[in-house]
């Protein structure tokens, strides 16, 4: 009963967390409509992806104990992002397939600090958060690079309405100018570490859980 209980729960938690996690990210490639604030966008988008990326591979990686698996996580992130976006496609939204596999390179990275380390947590948290927070924004500015024209796409494909929220009030210029992909690696590197440390905490609560 506790080999099902404690299957059934792990599949369940990589489930939720990895759905939640491609739901935030699913208009984290999408600075077709954020022209004014592109900057912006990619400190704000990279930071949000690197932290739902550290957390629930994280906790896949210490529930299962196998260096590899996160980087089997943002696997299954991506390929959730494909059917999600594919779906857009379909009806017509404009995308570019190739932005989303970014989080593969830096899920590789906290896998390789796990088996670099021996298997060791503190470690992972540690090194493995510094170097996916860090590589994140810049896999994330090859993600718009490779973006079509902003201002093309925008005429090609016109939003005749907009919801209230995104009505723009006045054109703007991002203000993080001087160096998005430092300051979203600088905020990324601090943030990943309490992101580890919560992902490995998922793991022994779910193991207290199941043992209760």
């Amino acid at each position: 009963l506790m080999v099902w209980l404690r299957r059934c729960t792990h599949y369940l938690f990589i489930v939720v967390v990895a759905v939640n996690s491609t739901l935030l990210t699913i208009n984290a490639g999408d600075y077709i409509f954020y022209t004014d604030w592109a900057w912006t966008s990619l400190v704000v988008f990279s930071i949000s992806q690197t932290l739902m990326l550290v957390v629930g591979a994280t906790y896949y990686l210490t529930f299962t104990g196998v260096p590899g698996t996160a980087t089997y996580y943002a696997l299954i992130m991506t390929v959730y992002t494909w059917v999600a976006k594919g779906a857009w496609f379909a009806l017509g939204y404009p995308y570019d397939f190739i932005v989303t596999p970014v989080w593969l390179p830096s899920a590789m990275l906290l896998d390789l600090a796990y088996w670099a380390t021996k298997k060791n947590k503190h470690s992972l948290i540690l090194f493995g958060g510094v170097l996916c927070g860090m590589s994140l924004p810049l896999f994330n500015m090859v993600n718009l690079i490779t973006v079509a024209d902003p201002l093309e796409t925008a005429f090609k494909y016109p939003r005749p309405t907009l919801p209230p929220y995104m009505t723009p009030i006045e054109p703007q210029v991002g203000k993080f100018y001087n160096s998005p992909v430092a300051l979203g690696a600088g905020a990324g590197a601090v943030l990943a570490c309490t992101f580890a440390a919560l992902g490995c905490k998922l793991d022994t609560w779910t193991y207290r859980w199941m043992a209760a």
